[in-house]
């Protein structure tokens, strides 16, 4: 038999949802073969089959949001599966009720007096722990801080008794403990019960409305983005950048890269490349925090967001400066095809340090994007298009590009930004680096 249970999505990841079981109980899966879907707020995706064998027993229903390492379902190998399931034991037959005793005339004697009842005892009171058990995700932690809650207060339901947000919730939904009644000299008039709301009627004359439920991955995205907003205070700084040199080379080298490749060349990698040559001048725009301490990564991973038919997911190029344009052109779209065939792994939706936006696709020209977190900036693509600008006193057509930062103006100030941009407005205006 063997455990197929909830993956770790992240460290700072301690529950998913499981939006929908891809097997029945009783069907063959294979190893590796997708076996359910999962939801968090970083990923929305198909979880494989640990082992080949038999689906046996599926322990969480549709739609049910665990702590990770929970036991989902379990397989049976190919062996046990084939063996006959045992009949049950026949049930013992009830034994005949026993005649009942017929009660005793009562007494011709006076009843003995009736004794005051004493109170029903307490429920003896739980003692809570003295401090939360296992580590704490930091949505947990921001909720505590938030109610001025103690978590030492809260029993953790998670993983080895780890505490989750559910756990978190249920304890501010708790109603308070009620005060002691006052003295009064005569008791107050109850309070008319209130009617229950009318349904919500459409006024006459406007278009029947539809209601439908979110999605699990629109649900997470929402809890994130506020959570962002909550956690950062964020300032957008935007530069203007011109982009005339990579758009003649793109131009001349397009076709021999479809050709060679099988891919189309976009500004992306370019961008990409200029944003690894400014953090490894500015470090701090690819650190992150972690309460009152700065970590700064030696590494730089760059997050693409990814545009999907319900929702936006954000997979992460690892050690983006070992790469050149080609190889960053390859990992994008190898990335951003599986995320929409949902085929990505979880690994590859974590750790990131910084991420990159590209809404210019779409045709905006900028835009402020939200930090993804535990990131401390994001850099946001508007289109590229061909704009008259003065140039020594003289009109001149450019390809113009707006990048857009959004920085968490707790650790970074206004002017790091600026230089930060600076430094990549310098690398794509001045591009000099051979693309095949």
């Amino acid at each position: 038999m063997t455990d197929v249970v909830m993956p770790q999505m992240g460290e700072s990841i301690v529950e998913g949802t499981l939006t929908k079981w891809l097997k029945k109980p009783g069907e063959r899966v294979e190893r590796d073969e997708p076996l359910f879907e999962i939801s968090t707020d970083k990923v929305d995706t198909e979880i494989p089959s640990p082992a080949a064998g038999t689906l046996a027993e599926v322990l969480v229903e549709e739609g049910k949001t665990v702590g990770v390492n929970t036991v989902v379902a379990r397989l049976e190998s190919g062996a046990a599966a084939a063996k006959p399931a045992a009949a049950p034991a026949p049930a013992a037959p009830a034994p005949a009720p026993a005649a009942p005793t017929p009660a005793a005339p009562p007494s011709p004697e006076a009843a003995p007096p009736v004794k005051a009842s004493a109170p029903p005892p307490l429920p003896p009171m739980e003692e809570p722990p003295s401090e939360p058990t296992g580590p704490l995700s930091p949505l947990v932690r921001r909720m505590a801080r938030e109610h001025n809650i103690d978590l030492g207060k809260i029993r953790g339901t998670g993983a080895g008794g780890r505490i989750s947000k559910q756990d978190v919730e249920a304890y501010i939904a708790q109603p308070a403990a009620p005060a002691p009644p006052p003295v009064a000299a005569k008791p107050a008039a109850p309070a008319p019960t209130p009617a229950a709301p009318a349904p919500y009627q459409p006024p006459v004359g406007q278009a029947k409305t539809r209601i439908e439920p979110m999605s699990a991955m629109r649900i997470k995205i929402a809890e994130h983005m506020v959570m962002s907003k909550r956690t950062s205070p964020h300032v957008t700084t935007i530069h203007r950048v011109d982009m005339t040199k990579v758009a003649k080379l793109r131009e001349r080298y397009k076709e021999q890269f479809q050709a060679n490749y099988g891919f189309s060349l976009t500004y992306l990698p370019f961008i990409a490349r200029a944003s690894v040559a400014a953090l490894r001048q500015f470090p701090l725009v690819n650190a992150s925090l972690d309460g009152n301490n700065i970590v700064y990564h030696n590494e730089i991973h760059i997050g693409i967001a990814v545009a999907l038919e319900n929702g936006l997911i954000v997979p992460v190029i690892r050690n983006a400066d070992e790469k050149n344009v080609l190889g960053l052109q390859r990992s994008i779209v190898d990335l951003a095809a599986r995320a929409r065939a949902r085929q990505l792994k979880p690994e590859e939706v974590v750790g990131g340090t910084f991420s990159i936006t590209n809404f210019g696709s779409y045709g905006a020209l900028v835009g402020t994007p939200v930090i993804n977190q535990p990131q401390v900036a994001i850099m946001g693509v508007g289109t590229v298009d061909k704009t008259p600008v003065v140039i020594d006193d003289a009109i001149a057509i450019r390809s113009i590009c707006h990048l857009s930062l959004s920085f968490d103006h707790r650790l970074i100030d206004g002017a790091l930004a600026d230089q930060f941009m600076t430094k990549a407005k310098q690398v794509l205006e001045g591009w000099s680096e051979e693309v095949l």
